[in-house]
C-alpha cells in the first residue's frame, strides 16, 4: 500500500468514531506519518481518549493511558527495577510509556519533573534507567491532552516542552446534527472495539519513511519560510518561531499532503499546518499565560499566513 494511500484509508476509517471531525484526524494522522506528538487542547468528554485509541486499533498496536496527577513520580512513567524474591535479583518492570500508542491525559497536572522524564522520551524515542537505553515500541506516537479552561492544580508546558509536540490541535463539539445522530445510534456499546486494523506496523513505517520522499518545490519553501520569518517581524509577538518550528512544519507539510492523498506538497498544506504548528511555538506580546494567550497566537499566526501572498 503506497503512502497517499493508507493515510487517506487511515483518516476515513478514524472518522468512523469521530464522526464530524475529519480535519482533526486528518491532523492526528499527519502528526503520527511525520513522526511527531499531538498536544489536544480541549475540554472533557469531546473524543481525546476515542482519537487516541481509534488510531491504535486501525494499526493493530498496543495502547496505554497515563492519567498524570500531581502525586505521579517519573518511575510511574517510565518504570525501573523491583526485588524479584524468586530470583533474588532486580528485575526492569517497564511503565506505560513502553507501548506505541500512549494516551497522556491531562499532562499539565503532573510536576515539571514528571513532565520532563516523558518529554525526554518523546524527543529521544528511548530512555535510560540505571545506566541501560532501552529503545521504545515503534511507532511511539504520543497523544497529549490538557484543559485550557483549568488552571487551579496546574503545571502548564513551558516553551521549550511545548516545543516536543509537532501539532497542537483542538477537538471542539461535534457539528450540531452529528451529535443529535450519536444521541439515537448509541446503545451503550463503544463503536472503538468495533474497528478493525486496516493497516500493518510494517506498512505505517514504510508510510512514514515515504514523507522523506514528498516533492517540496521551492516555490513552496519560500512561502512557508516567508511565513515563518513573518512570525519574527510582526509587533504582535515578541518571540517568533524558531528554526526548529521551520524545520518542524515542512516536516509536517510533507506528511499532510500524503494524507491529502498526494506526493507533492502545495502552498494549501502550509496553510492548513501552519497555525497547528506555529501557534504553541510562538508567544504574544504582552500576553500572559493561559487559554486567552494560546488563542492570541492562533488568531496571530493566522493574520500572519494571510498576509503572506500566496505563490501562484
Amino acid at each position: 500500500m503506497s503512502g497517499p494511500s493508507l493515510a487517506t484509508r487511515l483518516v476515513e476509517h478514524v472518522g468512523r468514531v469521530l464522526l464530524g471531525k475529519g480535519e482533526v484526524v486528518s491532523l492526528a494522522v499527519t502528526a503520527l506519518l511525520a513522526r511527531g506528538h499531538l498536544l489536544v487542547e480541549d475540554v472533557p468528554g469531546v473524543g481525546k481518549t476515542t482519537l487516541a485509541r481509534a488510531l491504535a486499533r486501525s494499526i493493530g498496536v498496543g495502547f496505554r493511558r497515563i492519567q498524570f496527577t500531581s502525586d505521579l513520580l517519573p518511575a510511574d512513567v517510565l518504570g525501573g527495577s523491583i526485588y524479584d524474591p524468586s530470583t533474588g535479583a532486580l528485575t526492569f518492570k517497564p511503565g506505560p510509556v513502553f507501548t506505541p500508542i500512549l494516551l497522556a491525559d491531562e499532562i499539565n497536572r503532573t510536576t515539571p519533573r514528571t513532565q520532563s522524564a516523558l518529554l525526554e522520551a518523546m524527543e529521544e524515542r528511548r530512555v535510560s534507567i540505571e545506566g541501560e537505553t532501552r529503545p521504545l515500541e515503534e511507532p511511539f506516537f504520543v497523544v497529549a491532552t490538557q484543559n485550557p479552561e483549568e488552571f487551579h492544580g496546574t503545571y502548564p508546558l513551558p516553551e521549550s516542552q511545548l516545543d516536543r509536540f509537532l501539532l497542537r490541535v483542538e477537538i471542539g463539539y461535534p457539528p450540531r446534527e452529528v451529535e443529535r445522530r450519536l444521541l439515537g445510534a448509541r446503545r451503550g456499546g463503544d463503536p472503538v472495539e468495533s474497528l478493525a486494523p486496516i493497516v500493518t506496523l510494517p506498512e505505517l513505517l514504510a508510510a512514514q519513511a515515504a514523507v522523506n520522499e514528498v516533492r517540496t518545490e521551492d516555490l513552496v519553501l519560500d512561502y512557508l519560510h516567508e511565513i515563518v520569518c513573518a512570525t519574527r517581524t510582526t509587533p504582535l509577538l515578541e518571540l517568533g518561531a524558531s528554526t526548529r518550528a521551520a524545520l518542524a512544519l515542512e516536516r509536517a507539510v510533507r506528511a499532510h499532503a500524503l494524507v491529502s492523498g498526494r506526493a507533492y506538497a502545495t502552498p494549501d498544506d502550509v496553510k492548513a499546518l501552519a497555525v497547528p504548528v506555529l501557534a504553541h511555538r510562538v508567544r504574544v506580546a504582552g500576553a500572559g499565560d493561559g487559554s486567552r494567550a494560546r488563542g492570541d497566537a492562533a488568531r496571530v499566526v493566522r493574520d500572519v499566513v494571510s498576509g503572506v501572498p500566496v505563490p501562484v
